[in-house]
């Protein structure tokens, strides 16, 4: 097979195998380095026997993909919060991404990657593969080294976590629980939308009076406060982040929506709220590791 006319049809699905990669891996950059692999390993290898050159790209570029986000698992690293300036601001942090990476993150949907991080590599693979590039299940088995009915479940399991159905839902929720979600779910967008505004009032408006802000100890500089009482407080270090509410977003966590903060579409930080009525009546700022990995994420909506 001619080296050109296959660099040719590489490129030619270039695109595609970037946005593909880049829904497995939250990064653009980590997405090119994965489709650059691809190539290599591809160019390096015969394929004058390939009956199916695009699905042959497609299984190299998931693997590539597998095999990083395996690497990434092994190795998470705690957020560093030492650079916080306040303690009033003991969640806000100055790490603005590239545009490009904000762009990408909008056209997926940053709630969406934020939960796909939580994922385990292979249910992460196998979900994007089959529910958003409608690759077979028998394909999606050869990449991952499951059976068929295995990769489906992988796919099955994941889209359960992104819609925040863990099969764990209590008798009883009905139409009135919606409801209740979907107000509480307001209130978390228009806390968010005013600390990205630096709307003093607009913030003021959704907080409880009597809030209570927890922080814990990875989430705030050294020697800073960890609790914040009252709801000025509380709105002033909202509004210190409003660079960094640019990468935030609503999300369900543990079923309750709240706020994660995810530079790169990992969560580095979330806010969990309590709720009195429509108000916001307690915040537990969550930056440590282990708690972060025991939360449930899931798309609010």
């Amino acid at each position: 097979m001619d080296d050109d006319w296959l660099a040719g049809r590489f490129e030619g699905n270039r695109v595609r195998l970037r946005a593909m990669a880049y829904r497995m891996l939250g990064s653009a950059s980590d997405a090119e380095d994965a489709v650059q692999e691809a190539w290599i390993r591809a160019s390096s290898a015969s394929a004058d026997e390939v009956a199916n050159l695009d699905g042959w790209f497609t299984t190299i570029v998931a693997r590539v993909c597998l095999d990083m986000l395996r690497s990434r698992k092994s190795r998470r690293e705690a957020p560093g919060w030492d650079d916080l300036d306040s303690g009033a601001a003991a969640f806000a942090r100055d790490d603005e991404g590239p545009e490009q990476e904000a762009v990408l993150a909008d056209s997926v949907g940053l709630a969406l990657l934020v939960v796909l991080d939580t994922l385990a590599p292979a249910e992460r693979v196998a979900f994007v593969l089959h529910d958003m590039f409608g690759v077979p299940f028998d394909e999606i088995a050869g990449i991952t080294g499951r059976s068929p009915d295995n990769a489906r479940q992988l796919a099955s399991r994941a889209r359960r976590r992104v819609q925040g159905d863990n099969g764990a839902q209590p008798a009883g929720v009905g139409t009135v629980s919606g409801e209740r979600l979907a107000r509480q779910r307001a209130v978390a967008e228009a806390f968010l939308a005013a600390s990205r505004g630096g709307d003093l009032a607009g913030l003021l408006a959704v907080l409880d009076p009597d809030v209570v802000l927890h922080a814990d100890p990875a989430a705030a500089p050294r020697g800073a406060p960890t609790v914040l009482h009252g709801a000025r407080a509380v709105a002033y270090g909202a509004r210190a982040a409003s660079v960094r509410s640019g990468q935030s977003v609503v999300a369900l966590i543990d079923g309750v929506p709240g706020i994660v903060y995810a530079p790169h579409g990992r969560a580095a930080l979330v806010l969990a709220f309590g709720y009195h009525g429509d108000r916001i009546s307690a915040i537990d700022v969550i930056a440590d590791p282990d708690r972060l990995e025991a939360l449930e994420l899931a798309v609010a909506g």
